[in-house]
Formats: structure tokens, C-alpha cells, sequence
């Protein structure tokens, strides 16, 4: 799930009681598991990486738009599947 080695998973009683060093940690050295009762149940992220990894950089639209296929001569044969029967 995580890069998280035992020195970088934080027990939930601990990042509650430390949030402050907590979030320190993040900032300056990457994300941090939490763990409850020894299995990790979430990660803190700075909001930097947060942003890069949720960006989103256009639309399905403008991807497939500025495909470099999309002027090509490709064809793709389609793949006749006969319906099958649904009992209504």
C-alpha cells in the first residue's frame, strides 16, 4: 500500500497525540501509514503529492483528441458477438 517501514507507520493513538510532528514528517520526508491494532487502515500525504497525484489533466474527450493514432490510418475490425438470449 505504502513505502511504509516500521519507522514510518504511525499507531492512530500516536498521530493524534503527535499530529504536529506528524505532519512534519510528511512534509518533509513522504507519506505515512496509519495503523490500527497493526494493519494499516490509511496514509497522510503532503498536499503537494495529494494535487500530483489527483490532477487530472483534460477530459477522456481531449486525451483520445490528441491521440497521435488518431490521424493514422489504423483500422480496427470489429468483433461480430452474436446477442444472447435474455428472458424478459
Amino acid at each position: 500500500m505504502t513505502d511504509a517501514t516500521p519507522d514510518h507507520a504511525w499507531s492512530v493513538a500516536d498521530a493524534k497525540a503527535r499530529l504536529s510532528e506528524l505532519i512534519d514528517q510528511v512534509i518533509h520526508d513522504g507519506p505515512r501509514a496509519i495503523t490500527r491494532r497493526g494493519e494499516e487502515v490509511a496514509v497522510v500525504v503532503s498536499i503537494e503529492e495529494w494535487h500530483r497525484k489527483t490532477n487530472r489533466s483534460g477530459s477522456l474527450a481531449e486525451f483520445l483528441a490528441g491521440s497521435p493514432l488518431r490521424d493514422s490510418d489504423l483500422e480496427i475490425d470489429r468483433v461480430e458477438i452474436p446477442a444472447r438470449d435474455i428472458a424478459l
